[in-house]
């Protein structure tokens, strides 16, 4: 008694090639998901959430925050010196007195947020979305917000107070923000 393998059975591999290559298809047919998942949640999966929380006086100098989300947030007074926080959302936060002196917050969201009295010299701005933020009494010698979306009226307080070079891009602070 004898077995026949048709060649359309699963031991050819003539129609559907090796076996490494069939692997590799199947990952390149996911990535574009996971990309596009990845997009849609807007955060990695291994960034933290402090929403709502009180964290007033907290000490996250020099950590690495990008993408955590801070959203309400009461961070008044807090040391966020230094820290690498691209693409953090701060939105509505409490950042009221907090340094963040020599943050890099490229990409973060600072909508709504409070900043009132905050040290920003020498940050990294670019790219941020900063409408409807409280900028009085801040301090931003040296910080870089090219591209930042700010609305006119917090723009005329961050002119009025505009001055030096970012350390880390070599751009003006006037130039940045696009002052008169």
């Amino acid at each position: 008694m004898s077995t026949a393998v048709s060649a359309t059975g699963p031991a050819s591999t003539e129609k559907r090639g090796p076996r490494w290559a069939r692997c590799l298809r199947a990952v390149l047919a996911v990535l574009p998901l996971l990309a596009l998942g990845l997009f849609l949640l807007g955060s990695p999966a291994w960034a933290e959430d402090y929403s709502k929380r009180e964290l007033q006086g907290a000490d996250f100098a020099g950590q690495d925050l990008s993408g955590w989300k801070f959203l309400k947030a009461n961070l008044r007074q807090s040391n966020l010196s230094h820290v690498k926080a691209a693409g953090a959302n701060f939105f509505g936060a409490n950042l009221s007195k907090a340094n963040l002196r020599g943050a890099d917050l490229r990409g973060a969201t600072l909508d709504m947020a409070n900043l009132q009295g905050a040290d920003l010299r020498e940050a990294q701005l670019q790219d941020s979305m900063m409408w409807l933020v409280r900028v009085e009494g801040v301090e931003i010698e040296g910080a870089d917000f090219t591209n930042a979306l700010i609305r006119k009226d917090a723009l005329a307080i961050l002119c009025d107070r505009a001055s030096g070079v970012n350390p880390v891009t070599g751009r003006a602070t006037r130039d940045t923000l696009g002052c008169d």
